[in-house]
């Protein structure tokens, strides 16, 4: 299922309605969609690779307000269904205790998430659930997002097709490292200065 879900996405990059559906990709995939922008982002490229800015900003604003509604989901429908669950077992105080650590290092877990391939639309989401600052949540997901989306539009558009399987291939290991260092960075500036 999940296979032809992949293909039905990868179709839609050939039709005339191609933007249209990258928005609308772009915008369920940061609160339930499975399948990645990515999958209509790279042949939209690769078919026009002059047009790499304006998919990639397409993409972009299209997940952040996307990333709305996971926020949305986690805010809302926690209290009803979460809840009680954790009520009923006892785990209220512990969840509790782990939304304060949450929001002190949030930020951090949503720019990551927001960045590379792990599913995005579990932090926006939990981001919701722990209240996590809408300002923080929304500068990490702009930046986050657009550094994941332009970065892959831009390698597109320069090297072309080469650099597609190689993109594919590596993008977790890529934007992990990225986080890494732009991390341990801050971490060492706090600690140097």
């Amino acid at each position: 299922m999940l296979r032809r879900l992949y293909d039905w996405v990868m179709s839609l990059a050939a039709t005339r309605h191609a933007e249209r559906a990258l928005a609308f990709v772009s915008f369920i995939e940061s609160s339930i969609f499975p399948i990645p922008p990515d999958a209509l982002l790279i042949p939209m490229v690769l078919a026009d690779r002059r047009k790499w800015f304006r998919i990639a900003l397409i993409c972009t604003i299209a997940s952040v307000l996307g990333a709305y509604l996971g926020y949305a989901i986690g805010a809302f429908f926690f209290d009803l269904i979460g809840r009680p669950i954790l009520e009923l077992y006892g785990k209220a105080d512990a969840f509790a205790e782990m939304s304060a650590r949450y929001n002190e290092w949030g930020g951090w877990a949503v720019l990551f998430a927001a960045l590379t391939p792990f599913p995005y639309k579990v932090l926006t989401i939990f981001s919701g659930v722990t209240g996590l600052n809408l300002l923080v949540f929304t500068v990490v997901s702009i930046v986050g997002r657009a550094g994941r989306f332009f970065l892959v539009a831009y390698l597109l558009n320069r090297f072309g097709a080469p650099i597609q399987s190689f993109i594919e291939r590596r993008l977790g290991l890529l934007f992990t490292l990225f986080m890494v260092l732009l991390i341990g960075g801050f971490v060492a500036l706090r600690y140097l200065v």
